[in-house]
């Protein structure tokens, strides 16, 4: 299958050594509609996906966004040796203001070993797609208080805790914090 292009961005695909950030491929929808299920409790999703709920996403949003000028979020497949092993990419995009938030989730069996390798590398793939192709001036994360070795990976590579939202969310009838990271371009 061909990879589709964002019309906002000069090229298609970005690389690090074996990784590679391409434009969200239909093919590796199901996968990444199992990782959402599988990780549902850290993410702002109510209910599991199921198969139409995921063909109607691709078909509905997510194939009108390569055509965009300025899309409201672009999504990536996140390559190892070409397979996909997660997915992300910028969301709720400020094209005034030039700023998005970062979305990221790697297959539930890479979460225990390799959670801050694949962090590291997506951050520095997905902030080559901000900052150097798009000029955008700040990335931010926002997360649930569930995954404190969440933060721990994002600081480690320059993102400071901006904000803490006090018991912002209710997730499983108890209230959470919400924390925010942000990384500002050359910051």
């Amino acid at each position: 299958m061909e990879t589709r292009s964002y019309r906002c961005l000069k090229g298609p695909t970005f690389h690090l050594g074996i990784y590679s950030l391409v434009p969200i491929r239909y093919e590796d929808r199901y996968s990444i509609m199992q990782w959402r299920n599988e990780q549902i409790y850290h993410l702002r999703q109510a209910d599991p996906l199921t198969e139409d709920d995921q063909n109607d996403y691709f078909d509905q949003v997510i194939s009108k966004l390569f055509d965009q000028v300025q899309p409201n979020q672009l999504l990536f497949s996140y390559l190892e040796n070409d397979i996909c092993i997660g997915y992300g990419g910028l969301v709720h995009i400020n094209w005034i203001d030039r700023n998005a938030e970062i979305s990221f989730i790697i297959n539930t069996d890479l979460e225990r070993e390799g959670f801050h390798r694949h962090w590291k590398v997506y951050l520095e793939l997905i902030e080559r797609v901000a900052f150097d192709e798009l000029d955008f001036h700040k990335l931010f994360v926002y997360a649930f208080d569930l995954r404190p070795h969440l933060y721990e990976a994002i600081e480690a590579v320059g993102y400071w805790r901006e904000a803490v939202l006090r018991e912002h969310c209710l997730i499983q009838g108890k209230f959470k914090d919400v924390v925010i990271h942000s990384k500002i371009r050359n910051g």
